[in-house]
């Protein structure tokens, strides 16, 4: 999405139309919906002649709330999800594939038709490795959990994501695993136990395909 004026914290954004990635997916299916998510990511991805803005937010200080919940449960002797999913972020922190500038929220109700095609709005301003940005459409849309914990759909987003980003499906799965577990620590933090649980739900079910891989 273009940014066509800036006044201070105020932004002039291109107009990106009022057709969700979310309303292809209802017509058009899902693996349609998921080609046109890894367009648009491979767009995002390409390179640019202009500097990374400076005041990015680091993906380590992103997965802050994960790191916090998985050491109260490291302390409370607990072997659990989050405990997992924090040392796989930290592998994926430590041994990063290539490092960007992130949308950081990029789901289904984000990516929109307009004048242009299909662009990406409300980016969130981070900075690390782009398969944190394929982690999130595993876990949408939110009113398709059928979708959502299906092992063939889990299977082909990783592998049609592992194409575009150019990383393997293992990789693309374990940024899907740290990133769910991150959403549920945020929801934890919330004592939405309800979204908790459905993200943990998910990472589970996803963990079931990356470790048949």
């Amino acid at each position: 999405m273009r940014l066509l004026g800036r006044d201070g914290h105020r932004m002039l954004l291109e107009y990106a139309g009022d057709r969700m990635l979310s309303h292809d997916l209802a017509e058009h299916g899902d693996a349609a919906a998921t080609e046109i998510a890894a367009e648009v990511m491979a767009k995002l991805f390409s390179p640019s002649k202009h500097p990374a803005p400076s005041d990015l937010q680091p993906l380590r200080t992103r997965f802050s709330s994960l790191f916090k919940k998985a050491k109260a449960d490291r302390d409370a002797s607990e072997k659990s999800l989050y405990v997992e999913a924090a040392a796989t972020a930290e592998r994926l922190l430590a041994e990063p594939v290539d490092v960007r500038p992130l949308h950081g929220d990029l789901h289904h109700d984000n990516i929109m038709q307009g004048p242009r095609g299909w662009l990406a709005i409300d980016p969130k301003g981070v900075l690390g490795d782009p398969g944190f940005d394929a982690a999130n459409m595993f876990y949408n849309p939110l009113d398709r959990d059928d979708l959502c914990r299906d092992p063939l759909r889990i299977a082909n987003m990783a592998e049609m994501f592992s194409k575009t980003l150019g990383q393997t499906p293992s990789a693309i799965l374990d940024h899907a695993i740290a990133y769910g577990c991150l959403s549920a620590s945020w929801h934890h933090e919330d004592a939405n136990a309800v979204e908790e649980s459905r993200e943990l739900s998910i990472a589970m079910a996803i963990r079931t395909v990356r470790f048949s891989l």
